[in-house]
């Protein structure tokens, strides 16, 4: 296994929907285990193959859940069906949302707060659970990445201003931009945080109840 560069906004493979998998083999074998050891290398709570250059629709996760699902797991051509969405605005204080390509910004985000998400394993096995909470947030967020949208795409206008600057601010929105886990200081500052407190920090997209999420 190998810790691989995250690309950043504006890089292509992040803004169009990835390809379903069809070879069940050792080289999906090999990225999965590759994006496992790039989420744990960014502190990360969940982690899109996009996000690593690869479009593919595959994501995994390392979450703490109350839904009686593994902590670690992965999940290859997912759905993912959601409760409805509510309309008032995000609290800032406990809805909001980071991604690890977009390396250190977060910001408030709506989502809905329950999952249905169903797929497959790497030895081809039905996978099928619901998530709540913060564990819905985090597979809704990273089933985004495997349809080219980023959480920054779903922000209100007030906090989609923000995002644009920030994106400005940082030089991103052209392809060609990453960081590597494990060498680049961790753009959320969590090199020295547990993973209880930064399940209470992050989710990023989305971590437990997060203020940035490594997703």
């Amino acid at each position: 296994m190998a810790v691989r560069p995250i690309v950043i906004s504006g890089e292509p493979v992040l803004h169009r929907s990835a390809a379903l998998v069809t070879e069940f083999d050792d080289e999906l074998r090999q990225l999965v285990g590759d994006m496992h050891e790039t989420n744990d290398a960014a502190n990360g709570v969940g982690l899109a193959a996009p996000q690593i250059g690869v479009g593919l629709r595959v994501f995994i996760w390392k979450m703490d859940n109350e839904d009686g699902v593994p902590a670690r797991g992965h999940i290859i051509n997912p759905t993912v069906r959601t409760s409805r969405i509510p309309q008032e605005r995000p609290d800032p204080r406990e809805e909001t949302e980071g991604c690890l390509s977009v390396p250190g910004e977060s910001f408030p985000l709506k989502r809905a707060e329950r999952a249905h998400v169903v797929g497959l394993d790497l030895e081809q096995n039905r996978v099928e659970f619901d998530a709540t909470g913060w564990f819905a947030r985090c597979m809704q967020h990273e089933y985004d990445h495997l349809n080219g949208t980023l959480y920054v795409d779903r922000l209100d206008d007030r906090q989609a201003k923000k995002a644009r600057k920030a994106v400005k601010r940082n030089g991103w929105g052209k392809p060609g931009q990453s960081w590597l886990p494990g060498v680049d200081p961790d753009p959320f500052g969590h090199e020295d945080v547990d993973d209880t407190d930064r399940q209470g920090e992050q989710v990023h997209a989305m971590h437990d109840q997060a203020h940035s999420e490594g997703m």
